[in-house]
């Protein structure tokens, strides 16, 4: 028994960590480069909406959720494949993202009537 908990613990290391997702080899960040439409100033809040997106692939390559991260990579990727379309269907208006997150906001129980 003894013998055998050093060969498992070896073995557990071989794994890579995050054999199924590899954020840095997808070339998202060259992606996002090569497309002139993103460099446009108006068009910076969708790069950064992106560069987020990418940084949370790596968030959950780091912590071992490789079928979410690759799930997230093929989103960012298919983004970036065609920015003048994402710009079309997109709306980052920042208001309209503050208002959803307030009406999602438990109501606050009005005071009983004296």
């Amino acid at each position: 028994m003894h013998r055998l908990i050093p060969a498992l613990l070896l073995s557990l290391c071989a794994i890579p960590a995050s054999a199924a997702c590899n954020v840095r080899e997808a070339g998202l960040e060259e992606a996002l480069a090569a497309k002139p439409e993103l460099h446009e100033p108006a068009n910076g809040p969708l790069a950064a909406d992106l560069r987020t997106l990418r940084d949370a692939a790596i968030v959950l390559e780091t912590y071992g959720f490789g079928t979410e991260c690759e799930g997230l990579v093929a989103i960012v990727a298919k983004l970036a494949a065609d920015p003048k379309r994402t710009i079309e269907r997109g709306d980052t208006d920042e208001g309209k993202a503050e208002a959803m997150i307030e009406a999602s906001k438990p109501k606050a129980a009005s005071a009983p009537p004296q």
